[in-house]
């Protein structure tokens, strides 16, 4: 509850002590001087001095014999007077309730035969909306839950909150698989993360590369992001939409590689791992070390450290020089 400043050290216009506070918060004097007045009948206005909130709040009124003396008003007649705008008001909003219902009510009608379609894709602005559906339709969820997890290895402090929302999905049996990139493989944490799972309805499969985030719940509703600051989200709740993104999902699924299990990457006679064959590919189709990194899921200096491993194999002198030479190596036809 909000309380005014003071306490008796602000002055008022006539320099006479002030005495704020609300009557739910009676002061000790004032419930000392009240308590005292209700047994002997009055009570001298002298005496009320220190509490002058028992004449703010109608709780003394003058002795109409002397007006040197106060009456008390009666707990149930002050309680009454004080409850009776308080249930006026109660009452009125129940009114105003009814009344919106009843306003409303022909509308909900047509919105529910019209719900699979006007509800079909829902924009969700800024992070707490985002997560605020997300968490609504993650505990909603009955059987499993389907994300997609581009970039590298996650800080301890998000795998710590990942952990904490998956908790209920865990004790209630719910299957979670996810997707990660092979970059993953590289972080502690990631491992650490998973031991914590052993035991759950949980699986991770990786895959060198992923396009963008994605959660399914219960292939009833989906999230895509839909500006790169994810700010901007999309919940989608069209059947057909949902199936197809469910079926991307398994695609990918099935071409991934469990975190457990060794990647099916060999090393070319020169000494180039798969890893620097996906980024000879995405160099030879003119991307930047930027998006190379962001596509692999690595930060860019990792990038460049395999970009110049790869030209020392090849040995290329220059960037120019390095696309033909990926091109004549044949090292792009080989399978991932």
């Amino acid at each position: 509850m909000f309380r005014t400043l003071g306490g008796g050290d602000l002055p008022t216009i006539n320099s006479k002590p002030t005495h704020p506070h609300p009557i739910t918060e009676l002061c000790e004097a004032g419930a000392r001087l009240y308590a005292s007045a209700l047994g002997t009948g009055r009570i001298a206005r002298a005496d009320v001095e220190p509490a002058p909130c028992l004449l703010e709040y109608a709780l003394l009124h003058p002795d109409p014999d002397d007006p040197n003396w106060l009456r008390p008003v009666p707990p149930t007649a002050a309680l009454a007077q004080r409850l009776h705008p308080i249930e006026r008001e109660i009452q009125d909003r129940r009114r105003l309730s009814v009344e919106l219902t009843d306003t409303f009510e022909p509308f909900l009608a047509i919105s529910a035969q019209k719900r699979a379609t006007t509800h079909a894709i829902t924009v969700l602005e800024g992070f707490n909306r985002i997560n605020a559906a997300l968490d609504a339709a993650i505990a909603e969820s009955q059987t499993e839950v389907l994300t997609v997890q581009p970039g590298g290895g996650r800080s301890e402090h998000v795998l710590s909150e990942a952990l904490e929302r998956s908790k209920p999905l865990i004790e209630r049996g719910i299957s979670v698989r996810t997707l990660y990139q092979h970059t993953v493989r590289y972080s502690q944490s990631t491992f650490a993360y998973v031991e914590h799972m052993a035991g759950a309805k949980v699986e991770i499969r990786t895959l060198e590369e992923l396009i963008e985030r994605l959660i399914i719940c219960d292939r009833t509703v989906a999230f895509i992001p839909a500006r790169d600051d994810r700010q901007v989200a999309l919940e989608l709740r069209h059947p057909g939409l949902v199936q197809y993104l469910t079926k991307v999902f398994e695609q990918l699924w099935r071409r991934a590689t469990p975190l457990r299990d060794e990647l099916p990457y060999e090393s070319t006679p020169d000494g180039i791992t798969g890893v620097q064959r996906s980024i000879a590919k995405l160099l030879v189709e003119g991307h930047v070390d930027e998006a190379i990194a962001r596509r692999l899921g690595m930060n860019v200096r990792t990038c460049r450290a395999h970009i110049a491993k790869l030209a020392a194999a090849l040995g290329s002198g220059s960037r120019a020089q390095l696309g033909y030479l990926i091109a004549q190596s044949g090292i792009l036809e080989q399978d991932h």
